[in-house]
């Protein structure tokens, strides 16, 4: 058995988090309300942490239907978020995906890690955990300027 390789310097953990978006007369966003500490019962994105021999679509994919039961779709990568001190939890790097949800990939309800889950009018949020906030401001911006 081939000896293990140890690395001194400390690690990130990395994790994929998705925007999924319903294109209805006003566009809404799925937010799970959170089952666990940090963020208790506050609402986020669908997302989690990656294993080590998946990649971070499949990630993604997982995460989402382990928390809303939603078979993704289309996932587009959007843009990655890694400021120090994002999670309490340690230094954490999370891949943002956007979704736009269409009515074959399931009706979304809460699974593991999610206390509940609704839909959200964008200009109508709740108090989001981590830098949720900051990601879908981000979102938005990139729908509104068509980028």
């Amino acid at each position: 058995m081939p000896e293990a390789y140890t690395y001194d310097y400390p690690r990130a953990a990395v994790t994929a988090d998705v925007s999924v978006l319903r294109l209805d007369e006003v566009p809404e966003i799925l937010l799970i309300q959170r089952l666990d500490p940090p963020f208790k019962d506050m609402w986020a994105l669908p997302g989690g942490f990656m294993e080590m021999e998946e990649t971070l679509e499949e990630t993604a994919r997982r995460e989402l239907m382990e928390e809303t039961s939603i078979r993704a779709g289309e996932l587009i990568r959007f843009d990655t978020y890694d400021k120090p001190g994002r999670d309490p939890r340690g230094r954490t790097i999370t891949q943002v995906f956007v979704m736009i949800w269409k009515e074959e990939m399931g009706r979304p309800k809460a699974g593991s890690d999610a206390a509940n889950l609704q839909w959200f009018g964008l200009n109508d949020l709740p108090e989001l955990a981590f830098d949720h906030q900051q990601i879908v401001n981000d979102v938005l911006r990139m729908i509104k300027e068509g980028d």
